[in-house]
């Protein structure tokens, strides 16, 4: 089986192909990205015979109807888009949507004299040698012989010059495009594959691209609807002021109920987790298929019958009817303020904390999956609070996420949520975990590890207060960006040999604290200040931070994991007492975990 043929097509047969609609192109109904000088360069390119580069094409299958016929499959443009969707503006006049939602022409000029062409603008408009838009000269009707005299009057030009000139112009319906056809039996993985090397840009498009290219070109049951959803959703996350723009650019869905239930996203001021269009399409594809892979979500959409390996229309409106399911259910007010409290619930109190899309979008979909089910409010809340927090304490979903998605998915589906919740704690949080392994991980000097947001997370559900602060909490100092303050100050640790960041950057060495704390602290090492921490208790007179009891002080080394004897050490002591704060750390986060 051949992968792919690569033929010669004019500009005339492409566009006649979105004219009819053989060919879908998802993003002539979506924000277009380019300039209108790139638009310009692109026509002079096809004027003077230049290449502009491939289009890759992938067919969708022939799908079995209900009676038995089949139905040819549409052609999927999945890169050269944007190349497209410039050339049909330029050409036939066609309004593209730019990045505020609003239908605008593109109009790009031509002067027959030098043969120059400008993206159009006032001044040219008033200028009788350019020809204001260029789709003039495509229409059928337009008479070159007719107007090349006209313009000769006007410009003191011959006019056989500039009809040759327009005959030119026109010529470019006839110019040549190549175009990669991918076969339509290929799996995308392999599609993926052929279009990363054959991309001269380097450009990666994911699986979720092309499920969207598949979802938004299927009309027939409602994948423009399903698409359009996603994308507002999305964008009035981001831009909630472009509401009117969108009701007003995009009349007709705007009188949907999809964008009825999407509209209170404007008003949402949670940006703990702010989806992706590639997130809520694994979400609901996940909660409502019990599946993991998104190359499973192309076929299913496409028909594909996994027994018989045929293609049958029945599957594919079951399909579309289940995503748009998910969708809904992901968009859904109620779920998304529910699952933001579950995230609230277990110290996630701002985006910091978390950096793992691939767990928060497992996370949401077993939400709604157990909901769907009807498990107890209780429960869900329960299993989906642990579950989040396993996933990132043992980087269950790092790297490529889909072999462990499917596999989760199905048996939170068959199973009970407590069982398998219980039976995978046993094998991957056995007290050599706790005793060992996190204590090991906790042994690096990268701020951002999962492990130190952990550990801060525990700390806001635990309520504890900042290092050294008598009132203030970590949550508190958290939301307002309080100081990652370094325990051994780490020009203290400089000038005593340890000058690699590995060193004195770790996170063992960190505690969140107010700013004037640690800038009462200055460089000293800690047997230093904490002798004026001491001294303070003693006289009652504040000199760094609130703490003026030992109760206080035993209970902020106790919140912020830090061992007694600390108040002795200095730099002779820094191994030992990173080894003794990881375990610490390590059995804080075991407490918070078993807590949840």
């Amino acid at each position: 089986m051949a992968k792919y043929s690569v033929n010669n097509h004019s500009v005339e047969n492409i566009i006649s192909w979105i004219n009819s609609g053989e060919i879908a192109i998802p993003e002539m109904q979506r924000p277009f990205v380019w300039e209108a000088s790139k638009v310009r360069d692109l026509m002079d390119s096809l004027y003077k015979g230049y290449p502009v580069g491939y289009i890759i094409i992938w067919k969708n299958p022939d799908v079995k109807l209900k009676d038995g016929t089949f139905s040819n499959g549409k052609k999927i443009v999945i890169d050269g888009q944007q190349r497209i969707t410039a050339l049909t503006a330029a050409i036939t006049g066609q309004e593209v949507v730019d990045q505020e939602y609003k239908k605008i022409p593109i109009r790009i000029s031509f002067n027959p004299l030098d043969e120059k062409f400008e993206v159009c603008n006032p001044a040219l408009e008033k200028d009788s040698k350019f020809i204001n838009d260029i789709s003039e000269v495509f229409k059928p009707d337009f008479n070159c012989f007719n107007f090349a005299i006209q313009y000769g009057n006007q410009n003191d030009s011959n006019p056989s010059d500039i009809n040759n000139t327009l005959v030119k112009l026109k010529g470019i319906l006839g110019n040549s495009i190549g175009v990669i056809e991918l076969n339509q039996e290929l799996d995308i993985e392999t599609v993926t594959d052929i279009f990363i090397r054959i991309n001269s840009k380097g450009t990666v498009l994911s699986q979720a691209d092309f499920a969207m290219s598949k979802i938004s070109s299927n009309e027939k049951y409602g994948g423009d609807i399903i698409r359009k959803t996603i994308d507002y959703f999305c964008h009035l996350n981001q831009r909630p002021m472009d509401l009117e723009m969108i009701k007003s650019n995009d009349q007709e869905f705007a009188k949907l109920d999809e964008f009825n239930k999407i509209q209170w996203i404007t008003n949402n001021t949670d940006d703990i987790y702010s989806p992706s269009y590639t997130d809520i399409l694994r979400v609901a594809f996940t909660s409502q298929f019990h599946r993991g892979k998104l190359s499973d979500l192309v076929n299913l959409l496409s028909g594909r019958n996994f027994e018989t390996r045929d293609y049958e229309e029945e599957i594919a409106e079951k399909s579309y009817d289940r995503l748009h399911d998910g969708v809904l259910k992901f968009v859904n007010k109620t779920n998304y303020d529910r699952y933001m409290m579950i995230l609230k619930s277990a110290g996630i109190i701002d985006a910091s904390l978390i950096r793992s899309d691939n767990a928060l979008n497992f996370a949401y979909a077993l939400f709604i999956l157990l909901r769907d089910k009807g498990v107890h409010p209780n429960t869900i809340e329960t299993v989906v609070r642990k579950w989040l927090v396993l996933s990132i304490l043992t980087g269950r979903y790092s790297g490529s996420p889909e072999s462990m998605f499917d596999y989760d998915i199905k048996r939170f589906n068959t199973n009970g949520p407590e069982e398998y919740l219980k039976s995978v704690e046993l094998g991957q949080l056995s007290d050599a975990y706790w005793e060992h392994i996190l204590p090991e991980r906790l042994n690096t000097s990268v701020a951002s590890s999962p492990y130190f947001k952990l550990y801060l997370m525990a700390q806001v559900h635990s309520g504890d207060k900042g290092f050294l602060s008598s009132q203030i909490t970590a949550g508190a100092l958290i939301s307002n960006r309080g100081d990652i303050h370094h325990l051994f100050p780490k020009k203290y640790l400089q000038r005593n040999g340890h000058n690699s960041r590995s060193e004195y950057n770790q996170i063992a060495n960190y505690a969140i604290t107010q700013s004037e704390i640690n800038y009462q602290i200055k460089d000293d090492a800690p047997n230093i200040y904490m002798t004026k921490i001491l001294e303070q208790i003693e006289s009652k007179k504040s000199v760094i931070g609130g703490i003026l009891t030992k109760e206080q002080l035993n209970e902020s080394f106790k919140q912020n994991c830090i061992p007694n004897e600390f108040v002795n050490y200095d730099v002779n002591n820094y191994y030992e007492f990173l080894a003794r704060r990881r375990y610490l750390m390590s059995q804080k986060i075991r407490d918070y975990y078993f807590s949840l």
